[in-house]
């Protein structure tokens, strides 16, 4: 099944045209996918892509102590490094590495009291600064914000044909918008289907997503190969569908997809899809490599009609992944 496809062009230009395919894409009706892909982008987006990604196995094979130099417990892991915290089919997840940044917004402009309360959103940017990484804050920004200014356009579109009250701004205006770099450690055959990422919904008003990479090593550096398996790669499960379908991001395409809070807060017109990472590689050697930017509102924004803020949605939802209760992105 093939995604919804929206010229970029027609974002920033007439966006008020693109009302049924917002709603084929990321409508609450039978079959939606949840997701609609942004094509005809600037050029520089795909060396964007690839300078940052092909710098993600390399964070992950630092040594051990470099690693735990750039984790933040005290954030529940929700900025700078993270493995194996995470909590997947009752187990901690350590098929995949992340990285958390707010690509936008190094220290956030709130006070101390909120960012002791959602140090998880407000506690700021941690770098590496290692030699191997030198190039790698600035990577990470340049990418994040082409997908943030991507994403402004699609948040825009949804509020210009109705579907969303007020979303461009509140993710627009937010200090608590976060990316994560994937690095999904190689994974041997016999592995089940969704042994990368679990089947879940994202949290999200939008997560932007970029193509992924699969590298492999080879003469001394790492080189992009095709996917060593028709399996590996994300996975969603359309509208009221049992059955999943794989989703294909073009390398010079931008996905989005619908995350629960936008769900909530267009009052179901717009409306999330559960989805996974399938590793299926069957290889021993190949990575896989991605980004996601999630697009959110500040935790005092109410997105809910019975005057849930975004924070206590967060925490309520998020719970579930974590065996200590505590919750991340």
């Amino acid at each position: 099944m093939d995604p919804i496809r929206i010229s970029y062009n027609t974002l920033r230009t007439n966006p008020s045209s693109l009302k049924d395919a917002i709603q084929a894409g990321l409508g609450s009706q039978s079959g939606a996918l949840g997701v609609v892909l942004i094509q005809d982008l600037p050029p520089s987006y795909t060396s964007l892509r690839t300078r940052l990604l092909n710098q993600a196995p390399i964070l992950a094979s630092l040594p051990s102590y470099e690693k735990r130099r750039l984790e933040s417990p005290e954030t529940t892991y929700s900025f700078g490094w993270s493995h194996g915290k995470e909590v997947m089919n009752g187990q901690p997840d350590t098929a995949k590495g992340s990285y958390y940044a707010n690509p936008l917004v190094d220290t956030p402009a709130v006070s101390e009291d909120k960012k002791n309360a959602y140090p998880e959103y407000y506690a700021g940017n941690i770098w590496p600064d290692v030699a191997e990484l030198q190039d790698f804050e600035g990577a990470f920004k340049a990418l994040g914000g082409f997908v943030a200014e991507v994403g402004f356009a699609l948040a825009e579109a949804c509020d210009a044909v109705g579907f969303s009250p007020g979303v461009a701004p509140l993710i627009k205006e937010s200090q608590s918008n976060k990316a994560r770099l994937l690095h999904y450690f190689p994974s041997p055959a016999g592995s089940r289907a969704d042994d990368a990422c679990g089947t879940h919904i994202d949290h999200s008003l939008l997560t932007g997503l970029c193509s992924a990479v699969y590298l492999q090593p080879r003469d001394g550096g790492l080189v992009a190969v095709p996917p060593p398996s028709p399996n590996a790669g994300l996975w969603i499960y359309p509208r009221e569908s049992k059955e999943a379908v794989k989703v294909q991001i073009p390398p010079d395409c931008l996905a989005f997809q619908t995350g629960e809070a936008l769900e909530v807060l267009s009052d179901g017109r717009l409306a999330a899809t559960p989805h996974y990472v399938s590793g299926g590689t069957g290889s021993d050697d190949v990575s896989r490599e991605t980004f996601a930017f999630f697009l959110q509102p500040d935790v005092d924004d109410v997105i809910g009609t019975d005057g849930e803020t975004f924070g206590q949605f967060t925490k309520r939802v998020l719970e579930r992944h974590y065996a200590d209760g505590t919750a991340t992105i």
